[in-house]
């Protein structure tokens, strides 16, 4: 990848944006690989989980301003959709993949960066992390790539809002109590707290965890009744898998589980 690298232990893809001189910024080739490697994950039983994170002491500042910014002043209407569109994308390709994410944020998370540690499963940060919503700082809306969509879920309408609309850097504790992040940790050490998560998922049942990130994305838009109808197949589902007949013989003869996401 263009800026970027991973590598895979443990069943966890640790994927590191890596330009730090620039803290980590977006280009338009980095949004169409993450996209792609996101979507590829969907056939790669190997990855069972994914931790993301950003080199040189900060997550992503979004996306680069002198190569997408200025760029996309000269582009045309068509072009721009384009453009809209394959960023989207990369969220949409981000919620279907079946492996859970963790984002390991520290240092700036802004713009569009901000956007992949949202569109992540769990998120850990640091007290010296600054959360930033900056689209408004260019004259653009807060309806960017399911911002307006699954913020309010993540923070509450009206501090999704608040963001939105200022684009103020919301710190790490600020983060922690509007329930943005999970944990808080030492910048040496949320990248390691990160892995150790996806580990501790990535030993759990794959297909069941799968089922899990698609049913909270789906339910969404679903009434309650047909929320819990869409459960009830889904869980009938999970009790078809080896996995739940192993977890069932381990528990009777009284020894670990070992899931295998079958």
């Amino acid at each position: 990848m263009t800026n970027a690298r991973y590598d895979v232990a443990d069943g966890v893809a640790t994927l590191t944006l890596d330009r730090p001189e620039r803290k980590n910024p977006l280009t338009f080739a980095l949004y169409a690989e993450l996209r792609d490697w996101f979507v590829s994950l969907r056939d790669e039983p190997s990855v069972r989980a994914v931790v993301l994170h950003g080199a040189g002491g900060n997550f992503c500042s979004g996306g680069d301003v002198r190569e997408i910014i200025g760029p996309l002043t000269e582009r045309s209407p068509s072009e721009l959709l384009a453009f809209t569109e394959m960023t989207g994308d990369l969220v949409k390709a981000m919620r279907a993949c079946p492996q859970p994410i963790v984002a390991a944020i520290d240092g700036a998370c802004a713009g569009a960066g901000a956007i992949l540690a949202m569109a992540s499963d769990l998120r850990l940060g640091t007290e010296r992390s600054k959360v930033a919503f900056l689209f408004v700082r260019v004259g653009l809306a807060g309806c960017d790539m399911g911002a307006c969509a699954m913020l309010p879920r993540i923070v509450g309408h009206g501090r999704a809002s608040e963001l939105l609309y200022t684009g103020r850097s919301l710190s790490g504790p600020e983060a922690l109590a509007w329930g943005f992040y999970n944990a808080l940790h030492e910048p040496d050490d949320v990248l390691e707290r990160a892995e150790d998560l996806a580990r501790g998922i990535a030993a759990g049942p794959t297909l069941a965890h799968a089922m899990t990130k698609r049913m909270l994305h789906q339910e969404w838009a679903l009434p309650l009744d047909a929320a819990i109808d869409a459960e009830a197949r889904a869980q009938a589902m999970c009790m078809e898998s080896n996995d739940f007949t192993r977890a069932y013989r381990a528990f009777i003869e009284k020894r670990p589980t070992s899931f295998e996401g079958n």
